[in-house]
């Protein structure tokens, strides 16, 4: 059940939205599959093994938190024969998909006996000081007496937190986590035969997605609709950022802009525990979600509970929080700009939250705009380009940004499931900066921003610091539906299915191993198991030729005369400007970071992963790896005008 879940209230997938079940048919589902199959980078039939994956993922779509089915419940499905399998496999071919129901059916019994189990312990004293990392990664029990003992510290952790919200209420508070349970129940039990099978169908359709590889889904109407407000980037709520932590919803991110970050009411690292009186605690994250959001001008009161030092203590206080909710638009925190002072000029921080591009602007347009801004009113020494958090957007606006860097070039290849590559090029030629660049990354750093931070190192051009490597999304997908159908999603469901790699001009592709760092500055997520190798069924990495010398053997013939006039000014080399200086940067960086307390007792702190709340005013300042970036930038300056003056001495 214990889950890190992130989930952006502006920004989220589900597992699968309480909602009536899509108008499916078994011909519907293999219509879909083979659809799906047909697109994929990989996969393009079914095999046994992918049958097998399916089959477990149906099961964890069923009991997500492992407290229904026993392990000999399902030895059948989890550890299927040759024989199962195959006729599983022909059996997707004939639109039979018996085995599944035959799994949902099991989950029916073991909702009975779930039942029994919750009257049997119902007065039983429950244990102490339960921890929520007790449920990562848990398996299946392997009794009735272990899934009970299991249930009794799911209910006393729940508990513990009801009596900190108000010891009064704990009574009201298990009553309503079990009659939200019931009501869950009584969805599969009293469903009539059609909706039962057209849930199965939905499952089937979700697990087998999903058994392809971590980022092709099969989307409800439900969740696709959902899925269309991550593509408009709009909607009503408060903009915070999310995790389960079983005992309540704590807040890891405040989304700049929104209307959780004014005021100074709600903190990073509160922890959510009721909405407007509803206590959420044992509640799914998507339907505290939904309580969260509302109707633009209306208020939401939070109940939070917050952790408060004193010395080695700690204790958490209660506090009632009403926040106005508001549009959440991406627009107002796609980007921001900063500097610092350094001799006779500035550092400029550009801090690029996605690539976007609208009507009126774009993340290119914006960042050159920002960047003329700051050269008339200071002299830039450095740039320090800020990608943290940054789960990617729009390609053509990755390959544009980087252009305001580089000369002209390929900047990313694409190649598809047929095994045909295309190159995306710079082709302006107008640099907005051509000094000295950092780029910043963390392990939530993903898909274009890997991208534009991989070119860069590729060229030579910057400096790649932050997290030892990025999350390492090197996949593009396509979808079936288009932002200007919303409200036009297909009752049947919608999907999005992985057709290929991105690579960058070096020929290497960000997939699973993500864009390794020159100078390692940790930050939160350092510690954290983030990224798509950790993943379920992640697309393997491979690798093509690099493409620094533009052939443009891509290109028709008959443009490529045309395209190779916009060359004739010179293609970007690969430059060692920074090389000398790497390891004496590190080494300067490794001290400082040595002899700094504040960031020494953040070191310890993420070290405990799970238990690590982001709570930056603990450690003194505001973002200690920026700080560090920046102290960085600041050496890099140093030396690289100290090697000029040298130059010019040798010159004279």
């Amino acid at each position: 059940m214990y889950r890190r879940f992130l989930v952006l209230f502006f920004l989220f997938f589900s597992p699968f939205l309480q909602a009536k079940p899509p108008t499916l048919t078994p011909k519907d589902t293999r219509v879909k599959i083979d659809e799906i199959l047909k697109a994929h980078v990989c996969h393009q039939q079914l095999t046994p093994e992918l049958v097998s994956r399916a089959m477990v993922l149906f099961v964890d779509e069923l009991d997500p938190g492992k407290t229904y089915f026993l392990e000999s419940d399902l030895v059948t499905w989890t550890n299927p024969t040759p024989e199962l399998l195959s006729d599983t496999l022909q059996g997707y071919k004939r639109e039979d998909f018996s085995q599944f129901e035959a799994i949902h059916t099991q989950m029916l019994a073991a909702i009975e006996r779930r039942n029994a189990i919750e009257k049997k312990i119902e007065t039983s004293t429950l244990p102490a000081n339960v921890q929520p990392s007790e449920f990562k990664d848990i398996t299946w029990a392997k009794s009735e007496d272990e899934l009970a003992d299991r249930l009794l510290r799911i209910k006393s952790l729940q508990l513990q937190t009801a009596e900190k919200i108000t010891p009064e209420i704990k009574d009201q508070f298990a009553q309503r986590i079990n009659k939200r349970r019931l009501n869950r129940e009584s969805d599969l039990i009293t469903a009539s035969p059609l909706e039962r099978k057209q849930l199965t169908l939905a499952y089937v359709l979700k697990a087998t997605s999903s058994a392809l590889d971590s980022q092709t889904i099969y989307f409800t109407p439900a969740e696709a609709n959902q899925f269309m407000i991550q593509v408009q980037q709009r909607l009503f709520g408060i903009g915070a950022q999310l995790r389960d932590d079983l005992s309540g919803f704590s807040v890891v991110r405040l989304v700049d802009g929104g209307p959780a970050s004014q005021g100074n009411k709600l903190k990073v690292g509160d922890r959510i525990v009721a909405v407007d009186q509803e206590p959420v605690v044992g509640m799914d994250i998507v339907e505290a979600v939904e309580l969260i959001r509302g109707r633009q001008g209306s208020a939401v009161h939070l109940t939070v509970l917050r952790e408060i030092k004193d010395g080695d203590l700690s204790k958490e206080e209660k506090h009632e929080i009403e926040i106005v909710r508001g549009e959440v638009v991406l627009k107002e925190t796609r980007y921001e700009t900063s500097y610092e002072p350094y001799g006779d000029g500035v550092i400029a921080i550009l801090h690029l939250f996605s690539f976007y591009q609208d009507s009126k602007s774009s993340s290119t347009s914006d960042l050159n705009e920002a960047i003329q801004q700051l050269k008339k009113e200071h002299k830039i020494k450095g740039i320090v380009l800020d990608l943290r958090n940054n789960a990617g957007g729009l390609l053509p606006q990755a390959v544009s940004v980087t252009g305001l860097f580089i000369d002209r070039g390929v900047v990313v290849s694409v190649k598809d499931n047929t095994g045909q590559v295309q190159h995306l090029r710079n082709i302006e030629g107008k640099k907005a900066w051509n000094g000295p660049l950092i780029v910043l990354t963390n392990r939530t750093s993903a898909s274009a921003a890997e991208i534009v931070a991989q070119t860069l190192q590729d060229y030579g051009r910057a400096v790649v610091v932050g997290d030892p490597e990025t999350f390492g999304k090197g996949t593009f997908q396509t979808f079936t539906l288009e932002a200007a159908n919303f409200g036009k999603v297909n009752p049947k469901g919608e999907y999005k299915v992985t057709r290929g790699r991105y690579y960058t001009v070096s020929g290497k592709s960000p997939q699973l191993t993500g864009v390794k760092t020159d100078i390692v500055v940790p930050g939160m997520f350092s510690e954290m198991e983030i990224g798509e190798k950790h993943s379920k069924f992640p697309v393997g990495s491979d690798q093509i030729a690099p493409a620094y010398q533009d052939d443009l053997s891509d290109i028709p013939a008959i443009h490529r005369h045309q395209i190779s006039r916009l060359y004739k000014d010179g293609q970007q080399e690969v430059i060692s400007t920074y090389k000398p200086y790497i390891d004496t940067l590190k080494n300067n960086s490794s001290e400082r970071i040595a002899q700094n307390k504040n960031y020494q007792n953040f070191l310890k702190e993420i070290s405990k992963k799970d238990e690590f709340i982001d709570n930056a005013d603990f450690f003194g300042q505001n973002d200690l790896q920026l700080n560090e970036t920046i102290n960085i930038m600041k050496d890099l300056i140093l030396f690289m005008e100290l090697n000029q003056a040298d130059s010019r001495g040798e010159a004279a």
